[in-house]
């Protein structure tokens, strides 16, 4: 069988006209470079990462039932086919909500000018890590339960389930939201440089079955959306009182203000990051040590 797959490969490339000129050359270089360029603007990195890697499966699984069934294995073949069909029409659905954000951002005029400045950020007039800090240091002082989640990008469709705010960040409005009467008090609130986007945001639960059982809703929710895209959650314990930052599905419990403040300033890229510091970030004895003796909510 598995020479007449290559005998049927070599025999369709044969088949093509292999004409290659210069033109051609350019013309793969420029998909190469455009598509590269979309894939660590748009997807690296994110939710969506996953799903362009399910769709270059879809594809390879297409082929294959292809060649099957031109090798006279038709029934396989097309099992195979449908598999690939009910899978494609499936994600339409699945990724419904998605799509349709995706063709809204194209639809916008400034869409051109928002793809290539997207990178050259301006300094931003708020004092984004001098707001967070004290926000934790009265959060703290006061156990009041708080999650803050620092989205690198407005592609997630997370912050959409909560209540839109797109405020000026503070640590009144940060301390106001988290109050224990106020109808937001219970979800997250979503910052995307100095701009509040949403409160009372329903992040996704971590599933690892290795998690302490002394972890609450507030840190689970924070390690899941770590878990699932590029961004960090700042969470505050409603129990002891304790500032946690959570990346990457890791959990680290700070002890001083100096630290998370510094922490924070290379987390929200107001300072440069070494290869170095992005070890000692996230220590393993920094939050080994939490699922020992950590409380929460």
């Amino acid at each position: 069988m598995i020479n007449d797959i290559f005998t049927y490969i070599l025999k369709y490339i044969s088949t093509l006209e292999m004409t290659f000129n210069w033109s051609d050359f350019i013309q793969i270089v420029f998909l190469a470079v455009l598509l590269l360029f979309l894939y660590r603007k748009f997807i690296k990195n994110t939710s969506s990462e996953k799903f362009v890697k399910g769709l270059l499966i879809l594809v390879c699984a297409w082929a294959v039932s292809e060649i099957l069934m031109r090798v006279d294995l038709k029934i396989i073949g097309m099992f195979l086919k449908s598999i690939v069909t009910l899978v494609s029409l499936s994600l339409i659905v699945i990724f419904q909500p998605e799509l349709r954000k995706f063709l809204g951002f194209l639809g916008q005029v400034d869409f051109v000018t928002r793809i290539f400045n997207s990178n050259n950020k301006s300094e931003p007039k708020i004092d984004v890590v001098k707001e967070l800090v004290e926000s934790a240091k009265y959060l703290s002082k006061s156990h009041t339960g708080a999650l803050i989640v620092f989205q690198s990008d407005l592609r997630n469709t997370y912050s959409d389930v909560g209540t839109r705010l797109n405020a000026d960040l503070s640590t009144e409005l940060l301390l106001t939201i988290f109050h224990p009467n106020t109808p937001l008090h219970d979800g997250a609130v979503v910052i995307n440089g100095d701009k509040i986007i949403s409160a009372g945001v329903l992040l996704p639960l971590t599933e690892d079955p290795k998690l302490s059982w002394k972890y609450g809703t507030r840190h689970r929710a924070a390690i899941g959306m770590t878990e699932v895209s590029d961004a960090a959650c700042l969470v505050v314990s409603e129990e002891t009182g304790d500032v946690s930052v959570a990346i990457d599905g890791a959990l680290k419990k700070y002890e001083d203000l100096v630290t998370l403040k510094a922490d924070l300033e290379k987390i929200l890229g107001y300072k440069e990051e070494t290869e170095e510091d992005k070890k000692t970030i996230f220590k393993i004895n920094n939050f080994m040590t939490i699922k020992r003796t950590g409380k929460d909510e």
